[in-house]
């Protein structure tokens, strides 16, 4: 029989593992208010991976998002094409792979900040979302340097800086935002706060 501690912890990484796997196939979109007043849709050029990832740590935790994390790497790589551009080994030799690898620290710091500091506030929330963007970035950059260093890539240093970090960062604060709100109503309703 498996203890109550570890089916919790399973059951939640299972969930995270839906939620990312969802997440990176749902595109983005936000209102924008015309000059009439009315509200027009405007799609955004990432999914809701990043933000799914987030909302896992801050909502389920470090080990379950981590144990998450991992699994949704392994379905990638030697599975199916669950990445926003495909999948496969040889996407690790892509400019995007460090941004996938910095999704394991970045579940594990935002589920542990999430913990620790018992994040009440929806501000200490979006600083701790933040957190976890900050590690993605940081890893898919030291990929990026590292990939340029070696001649990995034709693209120079700041056309995948831009392409990879600047032109998405944006649009994942953005994000952020309804992933706190949404973590910090759930929060409320199982009675977690």
């Amino acid at each position: 029989m498996i203890p109550l501690r570890t089916f919790t912890l399973l059951s939640s990484a299972l969930a995270s593992l839906l939620i990312i796997l969802v997440g990176g196939m749902i595109p983005s979109a936000t209102f924008i208010i015309k000059s009439n007043l009315s509200l027009e849709v405007v799609d955004l050029p990432i999914s809701w991976q990043v933000p799914a990832l987030i909302f896992t740590g801050l909502f389920c935790g470090p080990k379950a998002g981590m144990i998450a994390a991992i699994a949704y790497l392994t379905i990638g790589l030697f599975y199916l094409p669950v990445f926003q551009g495909g999948g496969s080994l040889g996407y690790i030799a892509t400019p995007a792979f460090g941004y996938l690898a910095g999704f394991i620290p970045a579940v594990w710091v935002t589920g542990r900040m999430a913990q620790l500091r018992r994040n009440n506030s929806i501000l200490r929330l979006f600083i701790t979302s933040i957190s976890g963007l900050t590690i993605i970035h940081a890893v898919g950059i030291i990929n990026i340097f590292a990939g340029v260093l070696t001649s990995r890539w034709g693209d120079t240093l700041l056309e995948l800086l831009y392409i990879y970090s600047i032109s998405n960062l944006p649009f994942h604060v953005l994000l952020c935002i309804p992933i706190v709100l949404l973590t910090k109503s759930l929060r409320k309703v199982l009675i977690l706060e």
